[in-house]
């Protein structure tokens, strides 16, 4: 067990003790009947500035073309989140399940579109070779940690949609925009994991 994957899981365990009512969700915008169950997976890489690994989906898919999304997609028959995640994060960037130690899964997000998103929550070793599948993944990139956890460094906007006004979270890094799904996955976790990257460097020395 590294130190990063230790001092993580107490910080999950301490943030989801508690009940959180405000979480962000896109509920009110879902129409029609058509829900699906999906998981995602938050890598974390296990460095002195931990990482996380987000990808840029192709132009052409149905859902959320070219957006910056986890790793992750609907689960199939028979699975529960966290198997979901970790096939499609190894169908998607070739991340082998035995290189990913769990921590839990996290608050379900429901997306406008229809679909219940299950955060699972990782750490993976630093440096993988990713391979990207080009069907799913047009780039890969990583951004610290504690970047995405700073709610300070996110643009709040409103944009009005599907009849209401709707309030979502936008960052730019290195030339990718991350907003949306997943932005929103992001803000609620940073409601549940209180990061502070000096403590987590003085551990790993």
């Amino acid at each position: 067990m590294s130190s990063l994957f230790a001092h993580l899981s107490r910080l999950y365990e301490e943030g989801h003790r508690h009940e959180i009512t405000d979480l962000l969700s896109d509920k009110s915008f879902l129409e029609g009947g058509r829900t699906a169950e999906a998981a995602v997976l938050i890598a974390v890489t296990d460095r002195a500035e931990p990482g996380v690994i987000l990808t840029q989906r192709p132009q052409d898919m149905r859902d959320h073309p070219g957006q910056v999304a986890f790793p992750g997609g609907k689960l199939d028959p028979g699975e529960d989140a966290i198997t979901a995640a970790l096939r499609e994060a190894q169908e998607e960037l070739a991340i082998d399940p035995a290189d990913v130690q769990v921590i839990g899964e996290t608050d379900c997000y429901q997306t406008g579109t229809g679909f219940n998103v299950t955060p699972v929550l990782a750490v993976v070793p630093p440096d993988l070779e990713l391979t990207p599948s080009p069907e799913e993944v047009e780039a890969w990139f990583e951004v610290p940690l504690a970047t995405l956890l700073e709610q300070d460094n996110w643009e709040s906007h409103e944009v009005f949609w599907r009849g209401q006004m709707r309030h979502y979270l936008e960052m730019h890094y290195e030339g990718f925009r991350i907003w949306g799904v997943t932005a929103a996955i992001i803000a609620n976790l940073s409601r549940r994991i209180d990061f502070n990257p000096l403590t987590i460097q003085s551990r790993l020395g």
